[in-house]
């Protein structure tokens, strides 16, 4: 089943650039890191990847690029989403989703649809897609929110919909898809700093972005939490719980990269309308590194 797949800790992964280009150096590096950190599946083209700006030939190689580095250690999930229904189906016809065992699909940005629009968005790509579902609410990139009872609606309509991505921030709302789904349907969170309290409500894991940094020490929270060992991940967490935060303090992937930088692992680099992030950050989490031994 490929919810075994992609439960516990996915990494969005960062598209690290050069000079405004992709820089495969560096992504092979990046796929090779969060490998060995632990990770148990590579989320590519997410919004974390700066997909938005990338041309549909770019983010074919790139995902090309990704499935053979990996070369089968790790599930690869393809990030596949738009705020136009047929522009979308469309791509999920063509596009090579051969070596992926689902698509991570957004809800729909800017047009601001209603949850009966919301609803039918949904259906339509998981009859088009070649491979399962994982539907992704976030209503800090999307404008609106995904109710919990559209996510049900969804989940109890169709097989080929397996598992939602939640990043809404309420825990009230992750609870009561929970609460409400049907079996083998998979709560991930979408919050790197929620995930484990969402494990402790019956939550099954995590698409991270912290991952793409410090792997180790974050896998090893995540998976002591699903293995029952709450009190222990609850430590872990707190002590990553500055780190966490300045990832996203100016936003993201700003604070990923700038992290992957200050470790040597990739430049800093990201495309317009993002920009690098300051020198007071970068500052920040130097420290950070240093005092929570993130290398």
């Amino acid at each position: 089943m490929v919810q075994d797949k992609i439960k516990g800790v996915g990494v969005a992964l960062i598209t690290p650039f050069k000079s405004y280009e992709v820089d495969y150096d560096a992504l092979g590096r990046m796929v090779d890191y969060v490998i060995e950190g632990g990770v148990d599946y590579i989320v590519a083209l997410g919004s974390t990847a700066e997909t938005a700006t990338m041309s549909l030939e770019e983010r074919d190689k790139v995902l090309r690029f990704i499935v053979e580095r990996t070369a089968g250690r790790v599930a690869i999930v393809a990030g596949m989403g738009s705020n136009d229904t047929k522009a979308l189906v469309d791509q999920l016809r063509t596009f090579n989703l051969s070596d992926t065992v689902a698509i991570l699909s957004v809800v729909p940005f800017y047009n601001k649809p209603s949850q009966e629009g919301i609803y039918r968005h949904f259906m339509a790509v998981a009859e088009a897609s070649p491979v399962p579902v994982i539907i992704y609410n976030v209503p800090g990139r999307t404008g609106l929110n995904m109710t919990a009872e559209t996510t049900l609606r969804l989940a109890h309509a169709t097989d080929k919909i397996v598992a939602v991505k939640e990043a809404s921030g309420s825990i009230e709302q992750m609870q009561a898809i929970i609460d409400g789904r049907p079996a083998n349907f998979l709560v991930l969170s979408g919050d790197d700093g929620l995930t484990v309290e969402l494990v402790k409500r019956g939550g099954d894991g995590v698409i991270s972005v912290a991952a793409n940094t410090f792997p180790e020490k974050f896998c090893r929270c995540i998976h002591d939490a699903i293995e029952g060992n709450i009190a222990d991940a609850e430590r872990q967490m707190a002590d990553m719980d500055e780190a966490i935060n300045l990832l996203f303090k100016e936003g993201n992937p700003v604070g990923a990269k700038c992290m992957a930088s200050v470790m040597g692992i990739t430049e800093a680099e990201v495309r317009l309308p993002l920009v690098e992030a300051t020198e007071s950050l970068r500052s920040e989490i130097k420290t950070a590194i240093e005092r929570y031994d993130l290398r």
